[in-house]
């Protein structure tokens, strides 16, 4: 590693990679550190997704979107965080995305039809600003390929070969579609392939592509990036940052333009979980393991203030869990593939349902918190027929799955040949489930949730069974047996971090800058005041005041 350098980057997702390569971009000579042995964190097991309101696609449609994105953002947000942020992020994320786009490669299409997440607050979309990344070629990456960190294993088909949600669904037709035969085909020859040389699948998408897209890019423009380094402490002089300590080589190394934190926030930390997330506290996340708030905890040792404590701190999954072989946790989030689909239903601990089972993944875990106060729903429990396993799939069981003995004996799965037999086994009173879906099943026939509204929403719709009428997200839950499984809270990412001014500079207790000192991503105070506003807005953020960062590094202020 290099003694001296311009600007130091800790933390290798998604944020960290998007400031080194803009810095390196101005001309700046960058370092990339890393703790972990993989590259990407939290962002390299994401769906990838950036949220850009008034994106170049949008303009090139002549889609005006400045006025609707302010609207939505100001009301969703309100007074849970600074205007000057969610301003700042609204007017640079365009900028950034085109930018990048234009000088080094890094390429999306738009998701037309991905409404926003709150339909309910005026300016929410119905597409557009959700940004999917293409398709990437991890052999263009050469040797760094292996150091690329894994998405979680059950989102790939045979553990190691990765398909979008898109590819996923056609699929399933390809026993009576010749185009999704072909694609499988396709995507088959090619693992088959590879699997001769590699580890896994090197036709990356998702958040593994935009992860090897950027990374390939900063090493194009001479970024060093190094994995399992432990950096110990920030080294300050006259009041500025001005480099690093490497813990576990003694070394330290400079950094002319300063420090830029992007360790991820500390979703896979449990102490930080207990200090800053609601009770009961997630015991499980689907995070990068080494998302533990270290790099906050650097910048705090020299001065660095959090910001405001929001309504949960959390960016939320609720997610099904399953012991894996090697005694391992398997944390499976169950975002858009069943919540929505007609045919389930999620009870509390009493057997009542609790919240519209179809909003976004970050509401539904706040409604399991609101109601928790009331009745037991951490966790929940996920009920369905087993004609729905078989046409949707239910958390780590795929559609189509002709046996699920090995998914019962686990635990992870409850069987219940009645209603009663299953609210005996998942300890539920028998005659509030009884009386529950009884009563789901009477809305289901008319096609109105007059409980909690579901499916009556763009978004909510977007997720359903558009082939199911007349609500495609209801229907009947019928005809044993039937199957639950567990849901809990668990936070992706977190929302309380490190505050920061509108140009990414970490702020001191008196609310100045700390000179040197940058931070961006789930290391950042949420700019959101810890609200989501649709698909991507976490790495949308996240590229947005690392690009911010970079330039301010640089002496290029915007």
């Amino acid at each position: 590693m290099p003694a001296k350098t311009d600007l130091i980057i800790l933390g290798s997702g998604v944020a960290g990679l998007t400031a080194a390569l803009t810095a390196s971009l101005a001309g700046l000579r960058c370092v990339v550190l890393e703790h972990t042995s993989g590259i990407g964190g939290t962002s390299a097991r994401s769906s990838g997704t950036v949220w850009v309101p008034g994106n170049m696609y949008m303009r090139d449609a002549g889609i005006e979107d400045a006025e609707l994105a302010a609207r939505y953002v100001g009301t969703l947000v309100g007074n849970r965080g600074p205007e000057p942020m969610w301003r700042r992020f609204l007017e640079v994320a365009p900028r950034m995305q085109q930018d990048l786009a234009e000088r080094a490669r890094i390429d999306f299409r738009p998701f037309k039809t991905a409404p926003d997440y709150r339909q309910d607050v005026e300016g929410a979309a119905s597409g557009w600003r959700p940004l999917e990344p293409l398709p990437y070629d991890g052999r263009k990456l050469g040797a760094m390929f292996d150091k690329l960190a894994l998405p979680i294993p059950e989102l790939m088909l045979f553990g190691k070969l990765m398909i979008t949600r898109a590819e996923a669904q056609s699929l399933l037709k390809a026993d009576r579609s010749i185009g999704s035969a072909l694609l499988g085909l396709r995507l088959l020859g090619r693992y088959a392939v590879d699997r001769l040389k590699y580890r896994r699948g090197t036709r990356l998408v998702l958040g593994n592509a935009l992860v090897a897209r950027l990374l390939a890019a900063c090493l194009e423009n001479g970024v060093s990036v190094f994995t399992d380094v432990s950096v110990s402490g920030l080294v300050q002089e006259n009041d500025r940052i001005t480099g690093v300590s490497i813990g576990n080589i003694d070394q330290s190394i400079i950094a002319d333009k300063g420090v830029v934190m992007a360790g991820g926030g500390y979703p896979s930390s449990a102490a930080w979980r207990d200090r800053e997330l609601p009770k009961p506290v997630a015991e499980f996340s689907p995070a990068a393991p080494g998302c533990v708030g270290s790099t906050i905890a650097l910048a705090r040792k020299v001065g660095a203030v959090l910001g405001t404590s929001g309504i949960d701190n959390a960016l939320w999954f609720p997610s099904s869990v399953m012991t894996r072989q090697d005694g391992s946790k398997a944390v499976y989030p169950h975002i858009v593939l069943d919540r929505a689909k007609p045919g389930s239903i999620i009870v509390n601990q009493s057997g009542n349902r609790f919240v519209n089972e179809a909003v976004s993944y970050h509401e539904f875990v706040r409604g399991m918190y609101r109601a928790n106060g009331t009745e037991t729903c951490i966790p929940a429990w996920m009920i369905c027929s087993r004609n729905f396993i078989a046409k949707y799939g239910l958390g780590l069981i795929r559609p189509r799955t002709p046996f699920l003995g090995k998914y019962i004996k686990s635990g992870y799965l409850i069987e219940g040949g009645s209603l009663s037999e299953l609210a005996d086994k998942t300890g539920m009173p028998v005659d509030a489930l009884e009386q529950t879906v009884a009563h789901f099943n009477a809305m289901a026939k008319n096609g109105k949730d007059q409980d909690f509204g579901r499916g009556e929403t763009i978004y909510d719709r977007s997720n359903g069974d558009a082939t199911h009428i007349p609500n495609p997200c209801l229907g009947v839950i019928e005809n044993g047996p039937f199957y639950a499984v567990k849901l809990y809270p668990t936070p992706l990412g977190t929302s309380r971090g490190l505050a920061t001014d509108t140009q990414s500079r970490v702020l001191d207790d008196t609310g100045n800058p700390i000179d040197g000192l940058y931070a961006c991503g789930n290391d950042m105070q949420s700019a959101f005041g810890g609200e989501y506003p649709g698909a991507g807005a976490q790495l949308g953020q996240a590229m947005t005041f690392a690009w911010i960062a970079a330039h301010h590094a640089a002496g290029q202020e915007i």
